[in-house]
């Protein structure tokens, strides 16, 4: 047979209808098919073989192993503090991905790439300059709200070393950033006004989304399991970032130490959770140069180009407000 007809490998991708996962499959397609799950609505992914929308908890999920001959999994699949209560989260990130991770065991699917964050390290005053990937994660300590984003990793480190013939890789980017990001730090750089803490103005780092989607589909390929942060080497002070992506700064008072996080629920700030406020106070700053040595990873988007793109959809959002205005004027 010959290599164009070949059968390629399947590799199910979950977290199928985020935009992260859409370059990641993109990217993916020239050496595996696709099968495309998500557990929060229907996938339209033209870059698959199969889409599901299927919770990974639920009995119906192992159908998808009988139907398809997995043979590696890229788990985006992490329901984000802003979509669900903490039990509800819980269940689908620790139950749901322990689930995922049994089925892979069973039907020999692997490699397996996890997708974590470095909010799992915490916001902490006295955290070092940099963190490696051997610092001890205190999220869960500061702020019940992290709980399942540590326990998430602390399952996946378990598989990690229990079951090596997964090929396991957890990977902990910064802020992920750019067009169609909706996360916390997207939602709030695609604000006019944009608070920020009265006295702090701590280092930041970001990765561009396509940056992020290409080191996924590396560290899938490259097939050296271990823990890893995922972060461009330069960073940026919270204020200067706000002000690069056109926004303004709304300052709030920090003392009492608790008024920011009370402020930030009473207003119903999404882009700004309450127990995200640490992370506006305190560098959380990792070291990413492991991945970089080991994967041979570099960005392409410098931090202006993350910016830069935030800033032009508020000149584009005045210009149409300002022609909408005229042509009802005329």
């Amino acid at each position: 047979m010959s290599a164009q007809k070949r059968k390629k490998p399947i590799v199910m991708v979950t977290g199928a209808g985020g935009v992260l996962a859409r370059h990641v499959m993109k990217r993916i397609k020239s050496t595996h098919d696709v099968v495309a799950v998500d557990f929060r609505w229907k996938v339209e992914a033209k870059h698959a073989i199969a889409t599901y929308h299927a919770d990974m908890a639920q009995r119906g999920f192992e159908d998808i192993f009988r139907e398809h001959d997995i043979s590696g999994v890229i788990h985006l699949g992490r329901v984000v503090t802003t979509v669900a209560k903490l039990k509800a989260r819980y269940n689908a990130n620790v139950l749901g991905t322990k689930k995922l991770f049994d089925k892979c065991i069973e039907y020999n699917a692997g490699p397996v790439l996890v997708l974590s964050s470095f909010f799992v390290y915490g916001a902490h005053p006295f955290n070092p300059a940099l963190l490696d990937e051997e610092a001890p994660l205190k999220a869960s300590d500061l702020t019940h709200h992290l709980v399942d984003s540590v326990e998430l990793e602390n399952l996946s480190n378990i598989y990690l070393w229990r079951y090596p013939k997964l090929g396991m890789v957890i990977l902990r980017p910064c802020n992920i950033a750019g067009p169609g990001v909706r996360n916390n730090i997207g939602r709030l750089l695609d604000l006019r006004t944009v608070p920020v803490i009265a006295g702090f103005s701590p280092v930041m780092q970001f990765i561009h989304v396509e940056d992020l989607a290409d080191a996924i589909v590396v560290a899938f390929r490259g097939r050296k399991p271990g823990i890893y942060n995922v972060s461009p080497p330069d960073c940026i002070a919270y204020k200067d970032a706000v002000e690069l992506a056109g926004c303004r700064p709304l300052p709030l008072p920090s003392v009492p130490s608790g008024l920011p996080r009370t402020v930030s629920r009473l207003l119903g700030w999404k882009a700004l959770p309450s127990y995200l406020v640490n992370y506006f106070k305190f560098p959380t700053i990792i070291d990413g140069s492991l991945f970089e040595k080991t994967f041979g990873w570099k960005p392409q988007y410098s931090l202006e180009d993350i910016f830069s793109y935030y800033r032009n959809r508020k000149h584009e959002e005045k210009l149409r407000a300002k022609f909408v205005k005229e042509v009802e004027v005329s």
